[in-house]
């Protein structure tokens, strides 16, 4: 919000809309849209005028010659299944080390605040990312990701 103020040269305590800002949710995730909190900041869905799914953009982006992008999520996202940790892991492995020590800093930062009564962990086993072999797993029983259970881009993690 910082560079968008400086680059719009936003002032201060404006009302008056002035930014138009194109968000890239798909039809799928309609239920993410949210208005903008800032008054000089107007939302648009551009996926979502088209009534564009994601299966849609994946097909626009092949039939134009662009890599399949892989699902969108926070590198800390608790949805995470077995097989995008292991993505994670192994394609991303300073993202995957940052969720490792995120991990592990909210059970220390729970702890300290005395804020919760259980132990809180990323991944659903209730162990820390850093003890689990992503390498043996099925899935089996993992919530499988579907648009309609996903964040709404708002963790409260």
């Amino acid at each position: 919000m910082k560079e968008i103020k400086k680059l719009c040269k936003i002032n201060r305590g404006q009302k008056e809309t002035t930014v138009t800002q194109w968000i890239g949710i798909s039809w799928d995730e309609v239920q993410r849209m949210k208005d903008s909190k800032r008054p000089w900041i107007q939302h648009r869905w551009p996926l979502i005028e088209r009534r564009m799914r994601r299966g849609d953009c994946i097909a626009w982006m092949k039939k134009n010659g662009y890599p399949e992008p892989p699902r969108s999520a926070c590198y800390y996202c608790p949805f995470h299944s077995d097989a995008e940790w292991r993505r994670l892991r192994n394609e991303e492995p300073e993202f995957f080390e940052k969720a490792v020590v995120f991990d592990e800093k909210i059970r220390t930062a729970y702890k300290e605040a005395d804020q919760m009564k259980m132990t809180v962990y990323l991944h659903n086993s209730c162990k820390p990312l850093s003890e689990i072999d992503f390498d043996n797993d099925t899935d089996k029983g993992q919530q499988v990701w579907d648009f309609m259970s996903e964040c709404e881009g708002m963790c409260g993690v």
